[in-house]
């Protein structure tokens, strides 16, 4: 299985600009910039990209590690924050915020399917960063 993204930059680092396009053309020739990825400007960027895949992947491998434990999730709310460096050019950590609403299940249960999640999602695999989370059972 393969999906893939174009990116069109035009211009210099700083004062050009560039879009985004996806396989699912979800996104489709979506602005990004300079602006946009270091300060407050109209666009989206990397980093808000590989929050939404870490969040997304998190999300659907937890739903799978508490159904193969017995479990169906009424909703799992995950946000990812992704901490960029922009002095040394490196992501420095992603971290999960997760919150869910799951029937029978204790906290011991919550927390070990939410290790197991971070550790095993392709995204958490694919990062070489810190990886941190905080979970709350609703």
């Amino acid at each position: 299985m393969k999906r893939n993204a174009t990116a069109v930059w035009n211009g210099t680092g700083k004062e050009g600009t560039g879009n985004l396009t996806t396989q699912s053309t979800t996104l489709n020739k979506t602005q990004y910039s300079y602006n946009s990825r270091f300060a407050e400007g109209v666009g989206t960027n990397p980093e808000e990209l590989v929050a939404a895949a870490h969040a997304g992947c998190f999300s659907m491998k937890l739903s799978f590690v508490l159904n193969a434990a017995g479990f169906t999730a009424d909703e799992i709310n995950t946000k990812c924050d992704i901490t960029l460096d922009p002095a040394a050019g490196v992501i420095t950590e992603s971290h999960l915020t997760v919150s869910a609403k799951i029937p029978g299940i204790s906290k011991e249960q919550f927390d070990t399917a939410v290790t197991d999640a971070k550790t095993n999602c392709p995204i958490s695999k694919l990062l070489n960063t810190n990886i941190t989370h905080e979970a709350t059972l609703l």
